[in-house]
């Protein structure tokens, strides 16, 4: 299956909700500790079994987090170490990017997501334990958003609601917010860890996941937080980032510090589909296609890129 070699250690990977055969790769320097950062714009060629780099845009500061635009083909934004948010254009050349850059955020950023919904905005989440919203034709945030105790690692659009959004957080909560609102509508104590992800379900607008620092994943349901539906526990070290399948309800990919990406079926008795255990370095980034099913992607801090189909082996040579 195809392999991309990254010069720097990858940390978020994204299909394009447009080509089914376009990446997005996000990648810093010396793990993002300290140094440069490139995002890569990669092509999947399925007839050699190859990935090509199309373009790709160097910073001075590490790059932690990409995402496509929702209504434009060729933009993306990320996510940077020095506190920035930069907007790209694939289609112009490396010297006439960033097309924009937005600086607001006090610290590290850590997540970018574009809504789904609206396609006209797009949030980030930073280590100066806030969210932002943004539009790309408004040179400030929107409106920001600060209730969490410390670094928020994720924000995510409903893929239901225009206006709602949910936020992970190291101070152990997850919360959830309407833009209509003054503050959070919700606030879940989802983990005794910190909480390094969240993700809505695709198909079930009050389904959520969260992945935290104490190996496990839990599916929570807004309307009774209480306590989660179910716990899916395997993971050797903490739980990087969880992703909802686009393509079936109940599906779950989850990457981890233990260097593998696992598939999960929350409502099955024998939770657990699948183990990929390709990346010999942290796993820190992954997506599902939204054009073709069971199409899955990876990246890691052993600055490789894999992009396989479910039930292959991603190391396998085509």
């Amino acid at each position: 299956m195809p392999v991309f070699k990254t010069p720097f250690n990858g940390y978020a990977v994204k299909f394009s909700p447009f080509y089914e055969s376009r990446l997005l790769v996000a990648t810093s320097q010396n793990f993002g500790i300290l140094g440069n950062g490139r995002l890569h714009i990669l092509d999947l060629s399925p007839a050699t079994g190859t990935i090509t780099e199309l373009r790709s845009f160097d910073t001075s500061d590490g790059i932690y987090d990409c995402t496509w635009s929702e209504s434009h083909d060729s933009l993306a934004v990320s996510a940077i170490a020095d506190g920035s948010v930069k907007l790209w254009d694939a289609n112009l050349p490396p010297t006439s990017n960033p097309v924009r850059s937005f600086q607001e955020h006090t610290r590290e950023v850590h997540s970018v997501d574009w809504n789904p919904v609206r396609r006209d905005s797009f949030l980030t989440s930073s280590w100066d334990d806030s969210i932002k919203l943004w539009t790309i034709d408004r040179p400030s945030s929107v409106r920001t958003f600060r209730e969490h105790a410390y670094c928020v690692y994720s924000a995510a659009w409903s893929p239901r609601h225009s206006d709602v959004f949910a936020s992970a957080s190291g101070d152990c909560t997850v919360r959830v917010w309407d833009v209509r609102d003054p503050a959070s509508t919700l606030v879940v104590p989802a983990h005794d860890h910190e909480v390094l992800s969240c993700d809505w379900n695709k198909y079930d607008e009050c389904i959520l996941a969260t992945a935290s620092v104490d190996k496990t994943i839990r599916v929570w349901d807004v309307r009774s937080p209480r306590a989660p539906l179910t716990a899916l526990a395997g993971h050797g070290y903490a739980v990087r980032k969880v992703k909802f399948s686009p393509h079936r309800e109940s599906v779950l990919l989850s990457c981890s510090y233990d260097m593998t990406v696992r598939m999960w079926d929350y409502l099955a008795e024998d939770a657990l589909i699948s183990v990929y255990g390709q990346h010999t370095e942290f796993a820190v980034g992954v997506d599902m296609s939204v054009l073709v099913e069971g199409l899955l992607a990876s990246t890691g801090w052993d600055e490789f890129v894999y992009v396989w189909q479910h039930g292959t082996d991603p190391k396998a040579i085509p």
